[in-house]
């Protein structure tokens, strides 16, 4: 019942926290270039998280997480570097295993547990819904984006010339970011084809690997993109019309929970309260 009790409460201060700050502290304007990674400034908190442990790059290569962590922060588009974002992880088990010794008056070895679970399984759960949000977001844009690629491309314009207008022109967005970390790649000396099929690999989302797809099959076989952008986006359209229908036909499914276990025994309360209150007092029974 204790250990409950603290897991109830970790998870009450973390929603509390989380409706103070949000995810905007994980989060960044664009993407870091790889030559750009590890610049930040000396009083930054992320250069102080990755510094404070030293054996941390160490142990990432012992465990293989290197790379998995590397990719789920860019694919969240967080400015967390891999060192730091496991530093925090530490950060946090260690403080809940302290915080747990001060609640308890004692070091409990099932509340010791819970808590670096908890500590370790939060800042993935943060990262996780950034990565939800993102995907989504970039998903609900693709329609409109492609357009404008597409009337761009028949004014006149190459595919390049196009994401660069369409980025100056237009508020910024999670699918413009992502235009925009292409074209900084094709600037570094990368080929239009390999920053799209990165691009592709980091976000891994069905509509956007068909663009991609489009684009590297257009430029190989020399064809013009303009009809099949038209195409790709009504495409586009119909996935996230669909998309939307799947989510709606599972509100009934998700609504039952909170009806079952929330609504349904108030009103058995507030219905059968009286009346069970009236043959208590009446000795009915």
């Amino acid at each position: 019942m204790e250990i409950l009790i603290y897991l109830f409460l970790m998870v009450g201060i973390l929603l509390i926290l989380l409706s103070i700050f949000g995810t905007k502290a994980f989060s960044e304007s664009r993407l870091k270039l790889p030559q750009e990674e590890g610049r930040v400034k000396k009083a930054n908190l992320y250069t102080f998280l990755a510094g404070i442990i030293p054996f941390t790059s160490v142990l990432l290569e012992k465990l293989k997480l290197y790379e998995k962590i590397k990719h789920n922060l860019d694919a969240a588009h967080a400015r967390f570097t891999v060192q730091a974002f496991f530093n925090l992880k530490i950060l946090l088990m260690a403080g809940l295993a302290v915080l747990a010794f001060f609640l308890f008056g004692k070091l409990e070895p099932p509340a010791f547990i819970v808590c670096l679970g908890l500590g370790y399984i939060i800042p993935d759960i943060f990262i996780k819904q950034m990565i939800k949000r993102r995907k989504s977001a970039i998903a609900t844009l693709l329609p409109e984006t492609v357009d404008l690629l597409g009337l761009c491309v028949e004014a006149g314009l190459d595919f390049t010339t196009a994401s660069r207008w369409i980025i100056e022109k237009t508020p910024m967005n999670p699918m413009l970011e992502e235009l925009t970390f292409v074209l900084e790649e094709i600037k570094w000396g990368k080929s239009r084809s390999q920053a799209l099929k990165d691009m592709s690999r980091r976000l891994n989302i069905p509509e956007v690997s068909s663009f991609v797809q489009t684009l590297v099959l257009a430029e190989r076989m020399g064809t013009p993109v303009a009809e099949a952008f038209m195409i790709l986006s009504e495409d586009a359209r119909m996935q996230r019309f669909h998309r939307g229908e799947r989510v709606a036909l599972q509100a009934p499914m998700k609504i039952l929970i909170p009806l079952i276990f929330c609504i349904l025994p108030v009103i058995g309360i507030v219905i059968g309260g009286p009346i069970f209150i009236d043959f208590m007092t009446k000795k009915m029974f």
